[in-house]
């Protein structure tokens, strides 16, 4: 099954910054460009760190009021977070304001990958690199949530074609398919157990797929085949293992 890849979604024109950017030159890159972040690069293009607009913020936010009553001297807690903070509030480049290392992703990385990769680390936007660290382009979040704009008769076609037929090498009529919205019904009385198992859990591997109604039915449950039992071959028998 073919997952579509960073690569097609991504952004190649990059606004980035250099290590000595002024902190203002930034605050204007991203105005001008009606953008929330870039990455920052080295000489040779290796992607160093990344500003948003909270590093900027942050250093807004650590300003005085001119109007507002003095601040009274405290010692500040000697945490990584507080130290990290008092960095960015008094940085004026974007050596000093970036968010370091940076989270990065490969072209030849799948969306969903890249789409994980994003929530665990709670990022907005992916330096794209190569092999050598060197920035090939970015990808958002706005990038990645295209896949979901693919047509329902692509994603049908996708089922039908590559987990039906191909992977479990059923007739292309031997499931009844529908796709509406993303969202995915199977229906179908199959021989064994697994395949349905499989053919759920391969859909919902499918880019663009918002969810999938399994009704899906089996005549005897092989999951627990005794020994001497005819089990599932070929590539469905390899994918069984990973569910």
């Amino acid at each position: 099954m073919k997952h579509n890849k960073v690569g097609s979604v991504m952004t190649t024109d990059v606004v980035s910054a250099s290590y000595g950017t002024p902190f203002k030159e930034v605050a204007r890159l991203l105005a001008d460009h009606r953008i929330s972040g870039l990455p920052v690069v080295d000489e040779e293009e290796r992607v160093l760190g990344v500003i948003s607009e909270n590093d900027l913020l942050a250093r807004q936010a650590e300003t005085p009021d001119p109007y507002g009553p003095k601040r009274r001297f405290r010692v500040m807690a000697l945490t990584r977070g507080a130290r990290r903070r008092a960095a960015k509030a008094a940085a004026r480049t974007a050596g000093l304001l970036m968010t370091a290392p940076p989270v990065t992703v490969r072209a030849g990385d799948t969306i969903v990958e890249a789409a994980r990769t994003m929530a665990q680390r709670g990022v907005e936007r992916l330096p794209v690199v190569d092999e050598e660290g060197r920035l090939a382009g970015i990808v958002t979040r706005r990038d990645l949530l295209r896949v979901f704009l693919r047509p329902d008769t692509e994603i049908r076609d996708e089922v039908v074609e590559e987990v039906l037929v191909r992977l479990l090498w059923l007739p292309a009529q031997g499931v009844d398919v529908s796709v509406v919205d993303g969202v995915v019904t199977l229906a179908a009385r199959m021989e064994r157990k697994c395949e349905t198992e499989i053919a759920v859990s391969m859909t919902q591997q499918i880019d663009g797929v918002v969810g999938v109604v399994d009704n899906l039915t089996f005549q005897f449950d092989d999951t627990h085949a005794p020994v001497g039992e005819p089990a599932l071959h070929g590539a469905a028998e390899d994918w069984l293992r990973r569910l």
